[in-house]
């Protein structure tokens, strides 16, 4: 039975762990991140990684900081055939990946070169890619710089966002990821190099980022309410209050309204955008307020707003 130390924090990596549990891999423990403080109440909150360790008995590390910490040596005198990696979130020493019989392998959301880095998937959406996919590939010291053991493209979705495409890209994962670790096991398996003049970064998306602007184009603008769902969100800034945007879709219809006006509030709330585009918004969340489908909006606070009324701030 080959013996594998399994990575993962969020819920991309549950169908990656539940794999390899299910067809006989020997999971010696799940490194994952700290619990964390989560929502008003600021409740410890275990990750799903975590939760479905505990359901099979498997041992659980969790350092704050995986470089230097006792627990990373436990791990490695454990004598593991295989690291695997999905979605854990923390560099790995190359001391720790060289402490593996076989080999360290990552699940990665994105078709390596393009979108290295902490968010593949978000980024996929912010930049209105046709396609995304997964890559197995080999973990080495720099980020997601190593050689691709197997690749599998999916078709983006005009619906689709984070959630959706973290949630279709772990089964994919998940499955690719079984397919090919017979052939690194065995050694049999063709490593492709990454081509260094295609290579795409996606860093760790900011405060910054999750705010959108009039002067974007809707198109843009409904790209990244796709990417920040269902975390953290997007907003735009509506009379000096934060106005969050869960759904929204892209008018056919242009507009000669200067950017970040009310183009329609009767059945629908629409924003005009940057050359004339123009954005229906479908669930928002005013400030203070939970989240709402536009019809109940529109039936309360968003009455007052009139046609032609410029209420998105710059």
């Amino acid at each position: 039975m080959t013996s594998v130390i399994f990575m993962g924090t969020p819920e991309f990596s549950v169908p990656v762990l539940e794999g390899l549990i299910k067809n006989n891999y020997e999971i010696k423990a799940v490194v994952t991140q700290p619990d964390k403080k989560v929502g008003r109440k600021q409740k410890i909150t275990k990750t799903p990684a975590k939760i479905a360790a505990e359901k099979h008995d498997l041992p659980v590390f969790q350092p704050v900081k995986l470089s230097g910490s006792e627990e990373m040596q436990q791990v490695i005198d454990m004598h593991a055939d295989l690291i695997v990696t999905a979605a854990y979130g923390q560099f790995l020493p190359t001391k720790f990946l060289n402490s593996v019989k076989i080999a360290a392998v990552n699940v990665h959301g994105s078709l390596l070169p393009k979108y290295r880095g902490g968010a593949p998937i978000q980024y996929s959406l912010i930049n209105g890619d046709a396609e995304t996919g997964i890559t197995i590939m080999e973990m080495v010291k720099k980020m997601d710089a190593g050689d691709i053991y197997s690749q599998k493209a999916i078709k983006i979705e005009p619906d689709d966002n984070a959630g959706t495409l973290f949630s279709k890209l772990s089964i994919v994962g998940r499955d690719l990821l079984l397919e090919t670790l017979p052939s690194i096991i065995d050694g049999s398996v063709k490593k492709i190099p990454q081509d260094p003049d295609k290579v795409v970064f996606s860093p760790n998306i900011t405060k910054e980022q999750e705010r959108i602007v009039p002067t974007m184009t809707a198109t843009e603008a409904n790209n990244m309410i796709r990417a920040l769902n269902p975390d953290p969100g997007a907003y735009m800034m509506l009379e000096g209050k934060r106005f969050k945007v869960w759904k929204a879709e892209v008018a056919k219809d242009s507009t000669d309204l200067k950017p970040g006006c009310v183009v329609a509030n009767k059945g629908c709330f629409a924003i005009s955008f940057a050359d004339g585009t123009v954005l229906n918004l479908l669930e928002v969340q005013p400030s203070g307020k939970k989240k709402m489908d536009i019809k109940n909006f529109l039936n309360g606070q968003g009455s007052k707003f009139a046609p032609g009324e410029e209420i998105v701030d710059k």
